[in-house]
């Protein structure tokens, strides 16, 4: 998602960065999730030079709110499933311990738990271009 926002600039996620930048919305995260944003703007196939890197991390740091630590870490996770990927556990754990309604990723790994966190009544997991159809469909 954030990439999506923050360096490619889709224009089929244009309508989160207008709610976040209205303040409809606001996205959070915490040190390890932003720690793992900045090692993924690293990553050899992704086409960034220096200079964009640095424009990313800015907008990321202006636009999504860093929890503090007390705040980031959810007492009890034990409502959550767990993720076939465990380095994306972590984006469960901000999302419940944040009290978020959405996340909102591209990762398969994540999206597939969507039916249980929804059924737990936790929250949904969807793609950002789908986020509009979600929002409008929570209560």
């Amino acid at each position: 998602m954030c990439l999506d926002l923050f360096v490619f600039r889709e224009p089929l996620c244009s309508h989160l960065l207008s709610a976040l930048q209205r303040g409809a919305v606001q996205a959070v995260t915490r040190e390890d999730c932003r720690d793992e944003w900045r090692r993924v703007l690293h990553y050899p196939q992704l086409p960034i030079d220096a200079t964009r890197r640095l424009r990313a991390n800015a907008a990321f740091d202006a636009w999504v709110r860093l929890l503090p630590a007390p705040d980031a870490t959810p007492d009890d996770d034990a409502a959550l499933p767990r993720c076939a990927d465990p380095d994306d556990q972590m984006f469960l754990q901000l999302a419940l311990a944040s009290g978020a309604r959405w996340l909102l990723s591209k990762d398969n790994a994540l999206l597939t738990l969507d039916r249980r966190t929804r059924a737990s009544g936790l929250f949904a997991i969807c793609l950002p271009q789908q986020w509009s159809v979600a929002a409008a469909a929570s209560p």
